[in-house]
């Protein structure tokens, strides 16, 4: 407002993630961190401010929000609120703070880019386009405040409302933004399979799958994303302390996995403006402890094919804000306990590390809790999860591109040569091939296949066992030609010889 009473209107104008924004006329701009921006946008009126928005990561989103920024020199005040647990873990809130407080310099990305490196304990990158001298500009030129509650971001951004209008501190700029352009190869879009020993092992592999095969396709929030449907993957033999590789090209570190660990596994009150936690809906959203039932139902019918826990709430259709897990099923078989959980949307580069090793602690919880309540000492078994739509966003696929480059051939180099399908001895008999399935583990012959042509024989072999492992039936598809070849010639033939 004017000094003569007059109210004077500005226009938030944002290049990147604009439907993601609430607009005003003023001059403040708030970010909400987790805290979701309607629960602030409710107690004010538009000319109170410019922009309210939520950031959620610091290497995902601080670039972008100060690209905007240096697009609307109108704004003069930006109020951050950092309140909630969910706020402290990611990061984002108080790097954006140290931004404006201690700046930033050159330096490398996760990526190993070169980037403006923001001067904070949490990694915050910028990229190299934006000007140095444009970013102390708006340092400078911004009165940047931390806030730590709803009510007294309502109060600073009315009383930031009631101060005479000022004329902007610059003008508009836009720097340039690289844009990948991803290449994409033939493949199933539908149905999809992924095993790994550890987290970190399968997690690659998952990346690497979505990223060489998944489809292009447009969101719901200003971007695009690559998607495969219907993702299973399965983790065999995660440790209980969990493995984080040395150094650590996970998205996640421990000290952020003990935090989101308590998000899965405890209930947590009701606050304004605040979304459910994965705990919330399972201790007590439908006013019953889910995670107590199963562990009761397993404990009274270890058998039982029961032990559902569900988080998805009918009335999610109306309000939104539904949860990305939404179902978990646990089972017992020969004394293991396997935990399956279904995500109806999985951000897999950047929430599903975190996902998983929360569902892992969730499977050990449970174990834990029925050998304590009962006579079942039962070993771990896999972690099982069913991504409906396993995604990467498009504000992440260089970081993907680089880890597969620096990670995905190391892991395929570790071979392992169990197939559940079981292994399959090659001989030559009464002038035939002679092909024996034996079980994994004891060797028990299970079925036998023989004839003179390689190839038949091999589509035979992969029909009956249709999830043989592919390279398995590429070594095995080598034997059988060379068993043929000295079939034809004479030659004695012995499998695994040159």
């Amino acid at each position: 407002m004017t000094g003569t009473g007059q109210v004077t209107q500005f226009h938030y104008q944002a290049q990147h993630k604009p439907n993601q924004l609430i607009y005003g006329h003023g001059q403040t701009a708030v970010i909400t961190g987790w805290t979701v921006k309607q629960a602030i946008a409710k107690h004010l009126q538009p000319e109170e401010y410019a922009v309210i928005g939520q950031l959620y990561s610091p290497t995902r989103g601080i670039n972008l929000l100060i690209r905007n920024l240096l697009l609307n020199p109108h704004v003069h005040y930006l109020v951050v609120l950092n309140a909630t647990r969910e706020d402290n873990n990611a990061g984002a809130c108080q790097c954006l703070l140290d931004f404006f407080s201690l700046g930033f310099e050159e330096g490398v990305c996760d990526t190993g880019l070169r980037c403006w490196v923001i001067r904070s304990p949490i990694p915050g990158y910028i990229d190299l386009e934006v000007k140095a001298s444009a970013l102390e500009k708006l340092r400078h030129s911004v009165d940047c405040k931390e806030v730590k509650s709803i009510n007294k971001t309502v109060s600073l951004v009315k009383s930031y409302a009631q101060l005479e209008a000022l004329s902007p501190w610059g003008t508009p700029i836009e720097f340039p933004m690289s844009i990948v352009e991803p290449s994409v190869l033939p493949g199933p879009r539908y149905g999809h399979r992924i095993e790994g020993k550890t987290i970190a092992e399968t997690w690659v592999k998952i990346i690497h799958r979505i990223k060489t095969t998944g489809t292009i396709r447009p969101t719901g929030y200003d971007g695009q994303w690559q998607e495969l449907i219907d993702l299973i993957a399965i983790v065999t033999h995660e440790p209980p302390k969990f493995y984080f590789p040395e150094p650590n090209y996970l998205p996640v570190d421990y000290p952020f996995i003990e935090e989101y660990i308590s998000q899965i596994l405890d209930d947590a009150p009701y606050r304004e403006g605040l979304k459910y936690t994965y705990g919330q809906r399972l201790r007590s959203w439908f006013k019953h402890d889910q995670i107590d039932q199963v562990i009761q139902k397993l404990i009274g019918e270890i058998d039982a094919a029961s032990a559902v826990m569900n988080l998805w709430d009918v009335k999610d259709h109306e309000k939104g804000g539904s949860p990305c897990l939404n179902h978990i099923w646990l089972r017992v078989v020969d004394n293991e306990l396997s935990l399956t959980a279904t995500f109806r949307s999985n951000d897999m580069f950047a929430a599903w590390p975190a996902n998983a090793m929360g569902l892992r602690a969730l499977q050990r919880h449970i174990r834990d809790k029925i050998a304590k309540g009962s006579e079942y000492d039962l070993k771990m078994g896999p972690l099982i999860t069913i991504s409906q739509s396993a995604h990467i966003y498009d504000d992440t696929w260089s970081n993907a591109e680089e880890l597969i480059k620096q990670q995905y051939a190391t892991i395929c180099r570790r071979i392992d040569y169990h197939d559940p399908a079981g292994n399959f001895l090659v001989e030559i008999a009464e002038k035939e091939i002679v092909v024996t399935q034996t079980t994994p583990g004891s060797g028990e012959v299970v079925s036998c296949y023989s004839g003179k042509d390689a190839l038949k024989l091999l589509r035979e072999i992969c029909a009956a066992s249709p999830s043989i492992r592919a390279d398995h039936a590429g070594y095995l598809g080598m034997e059988l030609h060379r068993a043929s070849e000295c079939l034809k010639t004479g030659a004695k033939y012995i499998q695994d010889s040159k």
